[in-house]
């Protein structure tokens, strides 16, 4: 394999002031992916998109490309937070596939296997958190956010807010970029005729740090978002076209 092939995945990774999280994840992503099968035939990459962090995270993720040529990092001029970090990886993403998960260590990198198992069958597969941790008001919240959501767009996912999912790159190239997008993936996909799935995962409590991406929009503003989301629904253009060529036909006239 040469440097210049094209990876099987490409793992897009949001982090803000993860510093204590930063080394423990890459040393998992790469020891999945260096395991997974695919390797064997082409190359894999892990793209840390660094959304502002001012807490020395900067300099590890810059280490990580040093000591890994699987590792990229994609570096935002300031915080613009989580929706704006994964458009950014997957617009310099150059996988066939490509996967996110946040850098938290709340999941389980083992787990994009039971994704991939249904890749080949969906164009988004979706994790699905078990046995959740986190604490009462995120998980109320987001319980409300998810049904009302769904009441809203129907989407059929219970649990939008697992970052843990394999696109096929086509889905990513329709992603309409605006703030809280991410929210939104799956009802997006299906709106541009793609499929999606949900698969269960673990969820463990955060280790290291404090969240970053809070609670402060998910019901409220998220209202504002819903609707957008419904407007385009009503209006998506979703089309295929197929060029007519011109049959020639051999004149028997005498």
């Amino acid at each position: 394999m040469t440097s210049s092939a094209i990876p099987w995945i490409s793992i897009v990774v949001p982090i803000k002031d993860e510093r204590d999280n930063i080394q423990p994840l890459a040393n998992q992503l790469l020891k999945v992916f260096e395991n997974r099968p695919e390797t064997d035939l082409a190359p894999f990459e892990i793209l840390f998109v660094d959304d502002g962090s001012t807490d020395g995270s900067s300099g590890i993720l810059d280490e990580l490309t040093v000591h890994s040529t699987s590792v990229r990092v994609i570096r935002l001029d300031r915080n613009h937070g989580q929706t704006a970090a994964f458009d950014a990886g997957f617009r310099q993403a150059r996988g066939r596939l490509i996967g996110t998960t946040d850098g938290d260590l709340q999941y389980d990198p083992g787990d994009f296997a039971k994704l991939l198992a249904y890749s080949d069958r969906f164009d988004l597969v979706c994790g699905k958190r078990q046995a959740r941790h986190d604490n009462l008001v995120r998980r109320v919240s987001s319980r409300i956010a998810n049904r009302v959501r769904n009441w809203v767009v129907h989407d059929g996912i219970s649990d939008t807010g697992c970052s843990l999912k394999i696109f096929r790159r086509e889905v990513v190239e329709r992603l309409p970029p605006f703030r809280n997008m991410h929210r939104f993936f799956p009802a997006l996909a299906k709106m541009y005729g793609f499929t999606v799935t949900e698969v269960p995962v673990q969820h463990f409590p955060r280790a290291h740090g404090v969240s970053k991406y809070g609670v402060g929009n998910r019901l409220f503003v998220g209202l504002y978002d819903l609707f957008a989301v419904r407007w385009m629904q009503k209006r998506c253009l979703n089309y295929t076209t197929k060029e007519v060529r011109p049959h020639h036909h051999s004149d028997h006239r005498k």
